[in-house]
């Protein structure tokens, strides 16, 4: 019998890949999701692409009631991804309750769930954001966290410590928290991929939509920063990659693998690109011409970051294969396909 895997934002961008991926590898997956950054449809596409539908339940895990009620329904899980929150950095600038309260209390309710139905298995969607403006790069995992520079980032660092506290006390309970760093693109198929809800807060969804027309010139901000263009840079990650890297840590837990009850493992390419380089290749992937312009710096906005990826790569034995133009072409495909593009 499959094991019975939960996917909390399982309809949304990196939780839909993650699902195709689980269940490519034969585990059973039911999602919760209340919809609020995604559409129901998604199950549709994952169905078309695993031929398999996902079980799906819709609501907010903030609410205590119904998440116990969930987990009293569905005792038989055997571990959990928690990808469930509010992500737009500046929107939690403007209203910082809302994403303490969702991204924070969602967690408590998960891990209150573990104890009481005793499922000891959970992979938490953690972000680099947790180390601000390093130092010293590339980041490793031991790299110090530094105050965050939103309230977004923020539930990122505090979730790590509610769940690494949590499993201090319980020892019957295995964490792994996954520090992403910028996962791009799309599924091969184009039949899921990212679709933020009003104006893309970030780069490439923004890039494919200015190319489409759906949006006017794409905006470069800052062109004077210490990199060799003077724009910023980041570490670019296909999301496919990335969602497998969340199977491996299922199946890590869920065989006994893991060294510590609680591990943390960087996943990125080891790669930094700066964002006029990711404009550079999506035109060159595509072939289609952008209309940009450098304005200002953002606020919030950090320099320059990139991976150390040494531990997942020799710890789980993943890395990340798909290279950055194929990925660029990939989320341009999901971009026609939703539109309609010839």
């Amino acid at each position: 019998m499959a094991k019975k895997i939960l996917v909390t934002g399982g309809t949304g961008y990196i939780g839909s890949h993650t699902v195709v991926e689980l269940q490519s590898k034969g585990y059973e997956v039911v999602i919760v999701d209340d919809l609020s950054n995604s559409g129901i449809e998604v199950l549709d596409s994952i169905t078309k692409i695993t031929g398999i539908k996902p079980g799906f339940e819709k609501f907010n895990l903030a609410d205590a009631e119904k998440t116990n009620d969930f987990f009293n329904k569905n005792q038989d899980i055997k571990a959990i991804i928690h990808f469930a929150a509010s992500k737009a950095v500046g929107e939690s600038v403007d209203i910082p309750l809302h994403y303490y309260r969702n991204n924070l209390v969602s967690v408590m309710n998960i891990l209150d769930a573990q104890i009481k139905y005793n499922i000891p298995n959970l992979v938490f969607s953690s972000s680099c954001t947790v180390y601000g403006q390093p130092d010293v790069l590339p980041v490793t995992e031991n790299t110090p966290r530094q105050d965050a520079e939103s309230p977004y980032g923020n539930t990122k660092r505090v979730n790590e410590d509610i769940m690494s506290d949590t499993i201090k006390v319980n020892p019957q309970l295995n964490g792994i928290a996954l520090r992403y760093f910028n996962p791009i693109g799309a599924h091969k198929s184009a039949l899921i991929g990212e679709l933020p809800l009003g104006v893309p807060q970030n780069l490439v969804p923004f890039i494919t939509q200015s190319a489409a027309r759906v949006r006017g010139e794409l905006k470069v901000f800052g062109d004077d920063y210490d990199t060799p263009d003077g724009s910023a840079i980041r570490d670019y990650i296909n999301v496919v990659d990335l969602a497998k890297a969340h199977v491996i840590a299922i199946d890590r837990l869920l065989r006994g693998k893991n060294k510590k009850n609680y591990e943390i493992f960087n996943l990125g390419t080891g790669n930094g690109y700066s964002v006029l380089q990711i404009v550079k290749g999506f035109e060159k992937a595509t072939g289609v011409e952008l209309d940009y312009k450098i304005v200002g710096r953002r606020a919030g906005d950090i320099e320059k970051i990139w991976a150390d990826t040494t531990f997942a790569n020799e710890e789980l034995g993943w890395k990340a294969e798909i290279g950055l133009e194929e990925t660029l072409l990939t989320a341009w495909n999901w971009e026609k396909n939703i539109r309609e593009i010839k």
